[in-house]
């Protein structure tokens, strides 16, 4: 009987963990990899004349013992109110859903279910009454870099509205897959802990779990995903920007809206187009944006999809219920518009509340305001930063693009919440991998 991928892959992580002990444990102690061969017997040798006694020598001082290694800085740092500039003039009405729908995700988590219990007994609260509920309830924790420094890169998403069909056309010819059958997706923290929120993509080749196909494979037809497509859609450049974003809507012919969320990615790092063009003089950095590479692109056309290849990362697509008030995050649950914010759930917890010090973009109008911690992003990888979701549109869409700005975090945590550590374990919910960027 033919085993299943998961049960070969299973044997050999397994196998290769053994192997790998057996062998480091070898070198350890010196062990030869072979018997040696026998040493011949050694000629006798007269006994030399015996010496007078020498004194013994001096030994060198004694070293003082090695400093161990200082411990990693926590990624949070315990604040005050006071230290959250403009949290006085955020009207924190419009984050008050935001935070609730985040407690049905928190609520089997004891941290989080008497703060969420009185959250929700609250009946028509005014802006004050939820200021006064989170200035008595919680304790604000700067969130810090592993260098001790308090700011860092504020970027922005959105929803994005493309047009498309259920078949292909002359018009509608670049497909919206859903996740290929042959895709495994390898937990490593059921082998090794330490790699909590490490997750490999790969398939099974042979006796042999290989990386998946990249984006370049996948488009030409060498991966199997014929028959994976959802709909198809009229741009390859909007195709590439809803791949990043990770959710979007599609609309139809006949008028009818489908709407995607992310299911899954092939597991090779995100690489920007972005970046590549301006590295290559291509276009300046002012220009960078999915626009700027739009018309890069009807500029070269020729050129356009080795650009898109060089971002190996590929995301897959589900069909979400049409009447979802936003794309669901990586909590599971809707994202609301400048009030979700994507994060790395090593150093700030997914599901909790945010106070987000920063500028509009390419502004300096101040962006002080309350968000909820309901999603994570690919190139979401250090302590302070943050994706800034904006909405759905071509609004939101060009503020999006536009986001490119400093900022400060702080975490909002209850006041019994477990204290911090300097392992990036800091409560949150894993990482669901949602998002290609």
């Amino acid at each position: 009987m033919q085993q299943a991928p998961a049960i070969i892959l299973r044997r050999a992580i397994a196998l290769g963990a053994l192997l790998l002990l057996a062998a480091c444990e070898s070198l350890r102690i010196g062990l030869p990899t072979t018997p040696p061969a026998p040493a011949p017997t050694p000629a006798p040798v007269p006994a030399p004349a015996p010496s007078p006694a020498q004194p013994a020598p001096e030994l060198p001082p004694e070293k003082p013992p090695a400093k161990p290694p200082a411990p990693a800085p926590s990624p949070l740092r315990q604040s005050s109110w006071d230290a959250l500039n403009g949290w006085r003039d955020d009207n924190l009405l419009p984050a008050w859903p935001a935070f609730l729908a985040g407690c049905g995700g928190l609520k089997s988590q004891v941290a989080w279910q008497s703060v969420c219990e009185q959250a929700n007994a609250l009946s028509d609260p005014s802006k004050e009454t939820i200021r006064r509920f989170f200035e008595t309830r919680f304790t604000p924790w700067q969130v810090v870099n592993a260098d001790g420094s308090d700011s860092g890169l504020i970027t922005g998403y959105y929803e994005p509205l493309l047009r498309g069909s259920r078949k292909r056309t002359a018009t509608y010819r670049y497909p919206v897959y859903a996740t290929p059958d042959d895709l495994l997706t390898i937990d490593l923290s059921e082998l090794y802990p330490d790699l909590k929120n490490m997750r490999l993509r790969g398939r099974v080749e042979g006796r042999r779990v290989v990386p998946y196909f990249n984006r370049a494979q996948i488009e030409n037809g060498t991966a199997p995903v014929t028959g994976k497509e959802i709909v198809w859609v009229a741009d390859a450049v909007d195709l590439f920007f809803l791949q990043i974003q990770g959710s979007g809507r599609v609309r139809l012919e006949n008028g009818e809206m489908v709407r995607l969320g992310y299911a899954d990615q092939n597991g090779h790092p995100y690489r920007s187009i972005g970046r590549l063009l301006v590295d290559r003089g291509d276009l300046p950095l002012e220009r960078a944006s999915m626009q700027g590479i739009k018309n890069w692109g009807i500029q070269n056309p020729d050129k356009l999809q080795e650009l898109l290849n060089y971002n190996a990362s590929y995301v897959f697509f589900r069909e979400m219920p049409a009447d979802l008030p936003g794309p669901l995050g990586a909590l599971g649950i809707p994202l609301t518009a400048q009030r979700s914010i994507a994060v790395d759930p090593r150093y700030v917890p997914l599901g909790a509340p945010v106070f987000l010090n920063s500028t509009m973009p390419n502004s300096r109008t101040p962006l002080n305001r309350l968000v909820m911690a309901q999603d994570t992003g690919g190139a979401i990888r250090v302590a302070v930063r943050t994706d800034f979701f904006w909405g759905f549109g071509d609004e939101a869409g060009a503020k999006a693009g536009r986001m490119r700005q400093s900022g400060r975090m702080w975490v909002l945590l209850p006041n019994d919440y477990p204290p911090p550590n300097a392992n990036g374990n800091n409560g949150g919910i894993g990482d669901s991998g949602k998002r290609g960027e």
